[in-house]
């Protein structure tokens, strides 16, 4: 898969540093900008897939780059960063455009999990019409029970869990598909979710515990590396 890239404009020279390891770190393709008029021509010369704004840069500030960004590009994602709290502040930047907004000092967990749910809102295609799931389904050797959230196999029941059954129900709407992880977890969770790929990996163990025959060697719910998860 294509690297996602960030540009990171922050004019404190320490926090941009920190920025920029957390993100490198994580797998993102990052560049930087101390002000505002450099983050924009560094976004002009390569756009990014995702832009970390601060609101009080010189040059130009988060909000005056945000507006002008969203009169030429309304779908790249933008989230800002204040050390303001004030709500007028978040309100003026929401209504510029920008995507989410992370008041300082924000957590790195924080600013981990909104960067992926902004980018999982991004990448999500146009919804389409789903196949109707009865309330009773067949995957591989397991029937599920929706109305009851029970799935049975070889003579076995096992109870499921709201997000177990949301992904049972997404794989048999889509047969024949690749699921992503950022798929499935749009599906389960939602696309405001602040989780990781990890919480989506954990459901998947623990639904082979029930659905697999082995779970060690998985049959129905195939992993495709590098990208999530389909139908066997």
């Amino acid at each position: 898969m294509a690297e996602i890239r960030i540009l990171v404009a922050e004019d404190d020279h320490d926090l941009r540093r920190g920025l920029v390891d957390l993100l490198e770190a994580e797998g993102y393709r990052v560049s930087a900008a101390a002000d505002g008029a450099e983050a924009l021509a560094e976004y002009q010369q390569q756009p990014p897939d995702l832009l970390l704004l601060d609101v009080m840069m010189p040059e130009k500030s988060g909000f005056d780059l945000c507006r002008e960004i969203r009169k030429r590009d309304a779908r790249t994602p933008i989230i800002l960063l204040t050390a303001k709290g004030e709500e007028i502040d978040k309100v003026v930047g929401l209504e510029l455009g920008a995507d989410d907004y992370v008041t300082k000092p924000f957590g790195l967990h924080e600013l981990r999990a909104r960067i992926a749910a902004v980018l999982r809102r991004a990448m999500t295609p146009p919804a389409q019409a789903d196949a109707v799931v009865p309330d009773r389904f067949v995957l591989g050797p397991a029937t599920i029970d929706r109305k009851n959230y029970r799935l049975e196999r070889a003579g076995q029941s096992y109870d499921l869990t709201p997000r177990e059954l949301k992904l049972l129900e997404t794989f048999f709407q889509h047969p024949q598909q690749v699921l992503s992880r950022n798929d499935l977890l749009n599906a389960a969770w939602g696309v405001d979710y602040f989780g990781t790929t990890r919480t989506l990996d954990q459901h998947i163990a623990q639904l082979r515990k029930k659905i697999e025959p082995d779970p060690a060697t998985p049959a129905v719910i195939l992993t495709v590396h590098g990208v999530g998860y389909r139908l066997g």
